[in-house]
């Protein structure tokens, strides 16, 4: 099994909306990153990264609220791998910098994603709390599969879904091997498992600080748990499997 991580972009905004407690003059630059696990049999993408429409403009794309963003992309997903070639897509969670390639991709591939994340963005309250584009997801002939809580996607132990809601309410981090998590967005920083300094804003805060103790108990049992968007960890490259 092999693990590449792909940068698909960058978020420039103030510091404040993504950890608590920074000055909110300060701006922060942090990577976007999506993940590509390959078997014999499988070919698998994690998250999407950005619609390219949305880098141009997004407050045009996604309306005013999302004005306070800059967005930078070098190359999309879809120039740095060949989706043709994907078996599946495996979505973290709805946000728009996780779900927003969706459109670049062939509608034949199945997306995999939690039920109550699937459902949460057909909701409008939870919709409007978790900041979901239903753009980015809502496509015509998308093959969706849905699971519940902790997922063997294999079937054979290699790689497992992991629900670990509060970021959103069904946000998954993924498991592969014995020894290597993709936390995703449960914290956007690898110190946050410890100061639990979240964005400011969340589906479930008590949710989500429960799921931040799940994958700090791993990482003291010696998984490496990867945040999702520390700008001093998740350069692109291959993973070396632990």
């Amino acid at each position: 099994m092999q693990v590449q991580r792909l940068n698909v972009g960058w978020i420039t905004s103030p510091a404040v909306v993504w950890r608590q407690g920074e000055d909110p003059r300060t701006q922060l630059r942090f990577p976007i990153p999506a993940y590509l696990v390959e078997t014999e049999t499988e070919r698998v993408l994690i998250d999407t990264g950005l619609n390219p429409d949305a880098v141009r403009d997004p407050g045009a794309h996604y309306g005013e609220q999302a004005s306070f963003m800059r967005l930078e992309q070098a190359e999309s997903v879809a120039e740095q791998i060949d989706v043709s070639t994907l078996t599946r897509v495996v979505l973290t969670h709805l946000h728009f910098d996780h779900a927003g390639g969706l459109a670049l991709l062939p509608p034949a591939v199945p997306i995999v994603v939690q039920r109550t994340e699937w459902e949460g963005g057909r909701d409008g309250a939870t919709i409007r709390r978790n900041f979901f584009y239903p753009r980015d997801y809502e496509l015509d002939g998308r093959r969706v599969e849905l699971v519940d809580g902790d997922h063997d996607l294999f079937g054979d132990g290699s790689v497992e879904l992991l629900l670990t809601p509060g970021h959103t309410p069904g946000h998954q981090s993924v498991r592969i091997g014995e020894q290597l998590v993709i936390g995703a967005d449960v914290t956007h920083f690898a110190a946050t498992l410890d100061d639990l300094r979240f964005p400011s804003f969340a589906d479930d805060f008590d949710a989500q600080r429960r799921s931040a103790g799940s994958l700090r108990a791993m990482r003291e049992d010696g998984v490496t748990v990867l945040p999702g968007h520390d700008p001093d960890l998740l350069a692109p490259g291959p993973l070396a499997l632990p």
